[in-house]
């Protein structure tokens, strides 16, 4: 579904209501577009955690080689299921959750070992399992940068691992938002308070939210982890590797030697 309206962007108070249905609809319009744009870099059955192009295979953040066989995970936002298959391939036992139709929908249409990977259409702050479901729980880019309130998601995500599992999530790194979200040499200069938190939205021409992100510090991050009941046992900023010249948005390899563009969280319940 194309929209017929140019949304106007500004910077607004918005709660999690409003940022939950922003984003369904947003995805369920742009799926389409988002995969066929970044589909041959995201790959098939590939674990990528950002832009830069970490690879899951070779970060290992979940586990190391060889542990995740066996082991039930949840991907939170997992859009066409990409990571989901992958861990599928490692021989783990993966269920990919999205709040977007469409985007599952996708998942549908690569196949391959999505086949064998439950989907499941839901919002990540009222997850559908059962307490400690899971082993390990994930998300590259998924969920929590468009939810209001991310502790409730991260105790959401406590309730249903199990004592000793991981919750694996990257989010744009914070520092991102005092730059404008330009891949050229204009944006290399701050344009905006770090600190300021308020909420980046894009709104109709009746001012409802069609798209909403949310800007935590990276001290805002930390609290939200040890108030989802989490210790966190590291935070990963991938550097730009040589071999990646793309841009995707406000990453670049131009921005990406300068200044961090991804934040990845790993966490663990005791």
């Amino acid at each position: 579904m194309i929209q017929d309206f140019e949304p106007e962007a500004t910077r607004r108070d918005t709660g999690d209501a409003e940022s939950s249905h922003a984003s369904r609809g947003w995805w369920d319009r742009n799926a389409d577009e988002y995969q066929s744009e970044h589909g041959a870099f995201l790959g098939d059955d590939r674990f990528v955690w950002g832009p830069e192009g970490l690879d899951e295979a070779e970060a290992r953040l979940l586990g190391p080689a060889g542990s995740l066989k066996g082991l039930d995970v949840l991907e939170i936002g997992a859009g066409a299921a990409q990571c989901s298959r992958w861990l599928a391939a490692q021989g783990a036992r993966p269920v990919a959750l999205d709040l977007s139709h469409r985007q599952l929908q996708h998942a549908l249409r690569i196949g391959g070992d999505a086949g064998r990977v439950p989907l499941v259409e839901a919002d990540a702050g009222a997850l559908p399992f059962a307490d400690g479901a899971f082993d390990l729980v994930c998300s590259a880019y998924g969920a929590v940068p468009f939810v209001a309130d991310p502790a409730a998601v991260f105790r959401e995500v406590r309730r249903v691992l199990r004592p000793g599992g991981r919750w694996v999530f990257s989010v744009t790194h914070p520092i991102r938002w005092a730059f404008p979200d330009e891949p050229g040499p204009e944006g290399l200069t701050v344009a905006a308070s770090y600190f300021d938190r308020t909420p980046y939205v894009e709104q109709d021409e009746q001012g409802r939210a069609v798209y909403v992100e949310h800007h935590r510090t990276i001290g805002d991050r930390v609290r939200d982890v040890v108030a989802g009941g989490f210790r966190l046992a590291d935070l990963v900023e991938p550097e730009w590797p040589a071999w990646n010249s793309q841009e995707w948005g406000g990453w670049s390899p131009l921005r990406g030697n300068l200044i961090p563009g991804t934040a990845i969280f790993v966490c663990v319940r005791d």
